[in-house]
């Protein structure tokens, strides 16, 4: 599982959870399916700058703030390959 992945899955459930939303509802307002919904949140999937931007949408926040989590420092310490 890519550290990316689950970082931004962690974000993802942090702002559905704030909204209130179930996974069905994310999806639906972002134009994905709820299985893919699940595996963004779970970090087995790393979305493309499209979804990113859905999702971003979706929930009415800069793409900037949806990856709010991927500081210098974060990414600084991935082991990105």
């Amino acid at each position: 599982m890519a550290v990316e992945a689950e970082l931004f899955g962690k974000r993802v459930r942090q702002l559905r959870l704030a909204a209130g939303w179930t996974q069905e509802q994310l999806a639906e307002a972002a134009g994905i399916t709820t299985t893919y919904t699940s595996d963004l949140e779970r970090g087995t999937k790393v979305p493309s700058l499209t979804i990113v931007l859905r999702i971003s949408r979706a929930f009415r926040v800069s793409a900037a703030e949806l990856l709010s989590d991927f500081t210098k420092e974060a990414v600084r310490r991935m082991s990105l390959g």
